[in-house]
């Protein structure tokens, strides 16, 4: 007999009302927790996620955790090296032992982690967050998280805790490579494309850490965040609201961090009032993986583990992960008449209506994997990988040197010796190779890579994948090159003995590409990554003193540099021929990086961060009042980066031309168009990235010098021209008042457009007419775009 609750043709809501009437007062806490299968622990070591060995509290075994159902089941795929049919498989044996336990037959949601793609053996790693921000690109990321989500889903996986929508503070902290960059917009913007097309491949999309993480005091993992209210809500909180609004993602995981004193996992403010009640979440909050233990063990604001669980359940945490602790005890609590069953029954019935979305309570689910044959890094992952990989290496400065020996199948066609005397007409020169990340492949991957997050823990396991080092991508793109290579020093370890025969090999070449950087890792393993914060933001270990030792040979030298972060390199720069950012690029980045060096491939990458010229003075991003800027007579310290947010090369130029606005005033709820012609002035095809910023003149209370408004990329042949259209609505303009409301203030604007933050050669103004207007609700999120050839 079909139960009620099992029939997918009922109302969602009936089915689940019907079912939670069912439960026991222990079933339902079972619903609302998790476990985490054990690893070998004959193999591997370092820990996954932060204090993994302290957290010793929960069942031991998936008979345990069981006993009553389960709301979730733990990494099956991500905790050690398993294959796709190998894991699916266990999965499936694992769901059915969890239905023919549970007196209902309930399987569990079973989550991943997916940020740089499906963390497991053998899938594609594209390139990291803030690669994908750097393309300025949406719709590509968007391409990129469904073909994830179709990889999960072919296996059995229903969540993905992805993706990351902090925006980046202070570029000491680890995680800067999972952000998507400094600007609230285009974090969300891209963050809000991310989730689309993992929901789109029907998997549940997981925004994190909400909300905070990314602002804590001198950038260091979990520390607390010192940041006023309004700071919070106008810059921390968008890109959180536009992936829910725009993006439409199930389910939210709380920030590890307290906001001046209240952690995020005992915060209902955050958790009900502002994410439920004004923003109208419907899906699942779940913690980070032991937050609700922290609020007693780190925290301290809860005495025991029971008080951490009525905690974290009141404010609005839904699922504890990654293993069941603190609500499994309140069962206690509950029939002592100490804490309210109803709780329990509202976070239930989130997680039920959920598994009923996902036809999980259905009276037969479907518990085997769709594909578990599928091939997580077929080639169309890897194509799409290298095309996102290409559109985000950035080119911060050029002396004319690159292209260097460009590539007869693509690139520059200059011929004879160019300004400094190479033979630009050759397939490659004396080439010297220098760095700690010119020849080892996992550097171009981040702290989330499957590769770098588990496999770097197992002895003789390799990356798992095939991944090219820049090493071997610079001798496919110059086969009849002549490279010899160095690696001088290790990437963190302060070893100086490998220097002289790198100083020999740069002095002995035509020309020198010294690559620097970033290995990711997590908790102190890594220079970059969870748990891998930075005192500056000089390069690690002992690379700053090998750059300056190459640089003395007098050869010219492209510096490039595989990161996750910005790093300062003011004091050197101007001495490269030129200078190359990628920020950790996936598998494909090698022969992305040799392209644009060859000028096979033209970049077209801005920064989604600024490269700051000195290495101390943190934090310093862009989007700051006048008094955050350079001050002069005020300050001695400069925070002028040396690259800007938004700036980016090409082997082409772009010229901006014939401003027009729609309007010079627009009512309080208007809107106003900018219009400008972008022209392709250079000798080859190019890609640009048209931005707008918007500038507040006198506002209640101090506002950015100048924010990112509206941005878009447009391809150009030589000598063609596009005209684009930015529609800007006045809710683009709001702000959190004095009184903690968001406003729409009138006044005057002044808009500008151009290649960066800095570099803005047209500007118009207009003035928002009427009174004071209060944005309550949905509000106009999104600047539109058009463009037509001119």
């Amino acid at each position: 007999m079909v139960e009620s609750w099992q029939d997918p043709k009922a109302p969602i809501a009936a089915r689940v009302e019907a079912l939670l009437a069912e439960l026991t007062v222990e079933e339902k806490l079972a619903q609302l927790g998790s476990f985490w299968p054990a690893r070998d622990e004959d193999e591997g070591d370092g820990e996954v996620a932060p204090m993994e060995d302290a957290m010793d509290g929960g069942p031991a075994t998936l008979e345990a955790a069981s006993a009553h159902g389960l709301g979730h089941l733990t990494r099956a795929f991500g905790t050690q090296p398993v294959h796709a049919a190998e894991g699916a498989a266990a999965l499936e044996k694992a769901q059915r032992e969890i239905a023919s336990r549970s007196r209902f037959g309930i399987p569990a949601i079973a989550h991943e982690e997916c940020l740089t793609g499906f963390t497991t053996l053998g899938a594609t790693v594209y390139p990291t967050s803030l690669a994908w921000a750097a393309t300025f690109a949406p719709d590509l990321v968007e391409r990129m998280a469904a073909r994830i989500g179709a990889d999960m889903r072919a296996v059995g996986v229903h969540q993905g805790l992805s993706p990351v929508m902090d925006v980046v503070r202070d570029y000491r902290w680890g995680r800067v490579e999972e952000t998507m960059g400094e600007d609230p917009y285009l974090v969300g913007l891209t963050g809000a494309a991310y989730v689309r097309g993992l929901e789109a491949a029907g998997i549940v999309a997981t925004l994190k850490h909400f909300a905070g993480y990314s602002a804590s005091r001198a950038a260091r993992n979990h520390a607390p965040v010192p940041m006023g209210p309004r700071e919070f809500a106008d810059v921390i909180l968008p890109p959180f609201e536009m992936a829910l609004r725009l993006g439409g993602a199930r389910s939210v995981m709380n920030s590890y961090s307290d906001v001046d004193g209240v952690p995020a996992a005992a915060d209902r403010h955050l958790l009900t009032e502002l994410l439920r009640e004004q923003w109208g979440f419907t899906g699942t909050v779940v913690s980070d993986y032991w937050a609700i233990p922290f609020l007693d063990t780190m925290h301290r604001v809860t005495a025991t583990r029971v008080d951490s669980g009525a905690a974290a359940l009141t404010a609005g945490i839904d699922v504890e992960l990654p293993t069941t602790d603190a609500y499994a005890r309140l069962a206690d609590k509950i029939a002592a008449g100490e804490f309210d069953e109803a709780i329990v029954d509202t976070a239930v019935r989130r997680v039920l209506t959920q598994k009923a979305e996902l036809g999980l309570l259905d009276a037969e689910p479907d518990l085997a994997a769709p594909n578990p044959d599928v091939d997580l890094d077929s080639p169309e992952n890897r194509a799409l990988a290298a095309e996102i990989a290409e559109k985000s290496v950035v080119l911060l400065d050029n002396d004319g040197l690159l292209p260097l020996w460009p590539n007869t199948q693509g690139g520059g066609t200059t011929s004879g010796e160019d300004a400094d005397g190479l033979d630009s007409s050759s397939s490659g020169g004396k080439l010297a190779l220098i760095g700690p990340t010119a020849d080892n492949a996992r550097t171009f991957l981040g702290c989330y890579s499957f590769p770098n997050h588990v496999l770097s823990r197992f002895e003789s396991r390799g990356t798992g994948i095939p991944i090219a080092t820049l090493r071997e991508a610079l001798s496919a793109e110059w086969p009849d090159a002549e490279v010899s290579y160095e690696q001088g020093v290790p990437i963190r370890e302060l070893d100086r003995s490998g220097i002289p025969a790198a100083v020999a090999a740069a002095a002995a070449a035509e020309v020198c590409v010294l690559a620097v950087g970033d290995l990711a890792s997590l908790f102190g393993r890594g220079t970059s990554g969870e748990g891998c914060d930075a005192p500056d933001l000089a390069l690690p270990g002992a690379q700053t003193e090998l750059v300056e030792a190459v640089l003395a040979t007098g050869t010219p030298t492209i510096l490039v540099v595989v990161s996750g972060r910005p790093y300062a390199l003011g004091d050197y720069a101007d001495r490269c021929a030129a200078v190359v950012q990628a920020f950790l690029p996936g598998e494909e980045g090698g022969a992305a990086i040799a392209g644009v060096l060859s000028g096979r491939i033209n970049p077209s990458g801005h920064l989604p961060v600024g490269v700051p010229r000195t290495p101390g003075g943190q934090p310093g991003t862009y989007l700051a009042p006048p008094l955050g800027q350079y001050s002069e007579g005020v300050s001695n310290i400069d925070p002028r980066p040396l690259y800007p947010f938004g700036h980016g090369r090409s082997y082409t130029e772009f010229a901006y031309s014939a401003i027009e606005l729609s309007a010079t005033a627009i009512p309080n709820d208007g809107e106003v168009d900018i219009a400008v012609t972008v022209t392709n002035t250079g000798d080859r095809h190019g890609e640009d990235v048209v931005q707008l910023y918007l500038t507040d003149e006198v506002a209640q209370v101090t506002r950015p010098v100048r924010e990112l408004a509206g941005f878009t990329r447009v391809a150009l042949e030589p000598g063609a021209s596009q005209r684009i259209t930015f529609t800007l609505h006045a809710d683009r303009t709001s702000f959190t008042g004095r009184d903690g409301t968001r406003v729409v203030e009138p006044g005057a604007f002044t808009v500008a457009v151009g290649h960066s933050s800095t570099d803005l050669p047209l500007q118009g103004r207009f003035t928002i007419e009427g009174a004071l207007r209060t944005v309550e609700g949905a509000r106009v999120m999104t600047t539109g775009v058009r463009s037509a050839e001119n």
